[in-house]
């Protein structure tokens, strides 16, 4: 929609070839900036949401040019690339080292058999890291990210970000809405399906955290579904009202996210300081969690939905 928009405005693909260029390495500084705002120097690290976009954009903006039966063929050639890649990367030995990969071979949550390739911190993505996140200026030696993050997940993302392509494909097809929401459905479900199969069997385990490919078919499918119904409800059931809290975060949604990792941790102790140390005791212990991040939403919409009201949209 993006690129249409701008070709009927006159826009010249060199044009709009610069604008994602540009695009990709702010989305980048920006996951860097995200990243380094509690640390004593710049926090080199590419395993954030808006680095992982960054990274894979201009890459899916050259497919939106493509036909669609191109860009299903690099849907393809990513996701069964990289499943490749990591069932060859050697599973680690009796002398593997574990130091700094924040786990163990007795760990609960390892896979076992043929998964196993996809095992926290001893794949392929985390090898890559432990030699290219030490090319940068560092605090200390870089062992593994904690959580499981690795940059090489950009590669998969783009599978994610082309599943969107061929969403737009068919909103923007010829074709009666209705049936544009059978598509959605149909597409959902089959995602859905082959993802659970990929897990359940072995072949490729559902790890989010470093988006494998079976992550990136089930989550589609997710995603799809959601599609199929806001699609219906919204643009063709013209029920629009209620969605109206989702429509402000939509607006600034880059802001948003950059909002909520700087000022959520802020916002929680200002909570505490103003309302008192027990204010989410309310209900109990068991919701605290659920009352102090419901106001802090709250608080984050309001900033929000007053850029919303006074026209302020943030984009790059």
């Amino acid at each position: 929609f993006s690129v249409a928009g701008r070709l009927a405005k006159g826009a010249k693909f060199g044009g709009l070839l610069r604008h994602a260029i540009t695009r990709s390495i702010i989305l980048v500084v920006l996951g860097i900036l995200i990243r380094s705002l509690w640390t004593k120097q710049t926090n080199f690290t590419f395993e954030d949401t808006l680095s992982q976009i960054g990274l894979g954009y201009t890459f899916v903006f050259l497919l939106s040019f493509c036909r669609q039966r191109t860009q299903i063929i690099a849907l393809l050639f990513i996701l069964v690339g990289y499943w490749l890649a990591f069932a060859l990367y050697p599973l680690p030995g009796p002398a593997f080292d574990y130091t700094g990969t924040a786990v163990s071979p007795t760990w609960e949550g390892n896979f076992t058999g043929f998964a196993a390739h996809w095992n926290k911190n001893t794949h392929l993505a985390w090898a890559f890291d432990r030699w290219f996140m030490n090319l940068f200026p560092r605090e200390a030696y870089y062992y593994a990210h904690e959580g499981g993050y690795c940059t090489l997940n950009f590669i998969p993302t783009m599978g994610t970000m082309i599943l969107g392509l061929l969403a737009g494909n068919i909103l923007r097809a010829d074709i009666p809405p209705m049936k544009r929401v059978n598509r959605f459905i149909i597409i959902g479900v089959s995602l859905f399906i082959v993802g659970g199969i990929l897990h359940f069997t072995g072949i490729n385990p559902i790890v989010k955290r470093i988006f494998t490919p079976a992550f990136v078919i089930f989550s589609g499918g997710i995603c799809f579904l959601f599609l199929a119904f806001f699609y219906r409800v919204i643009d063709i059931g013209k029920h629009q009202k209620w969605a109206f809290f989702l429509v402000v975060v939509g607006m600034n949604s880059i802001f948003a996210f950059c909002m909520s990792d700087a000022l959520s941790g802020w916002m929680s102790n200002m909570l505490y300081v103003h309302l008192g140390q027990n204010f989410d005791q309310v209900f109990g212990d068991a919701y605290s969690t659920l009352i102090k991040g419901g106001l802090v939403l709250l608080l984050e919409w309001g900033i929000l939905h007053w850029m919303y009201k006074n026209k302020v949209f943030i984009k790059i």
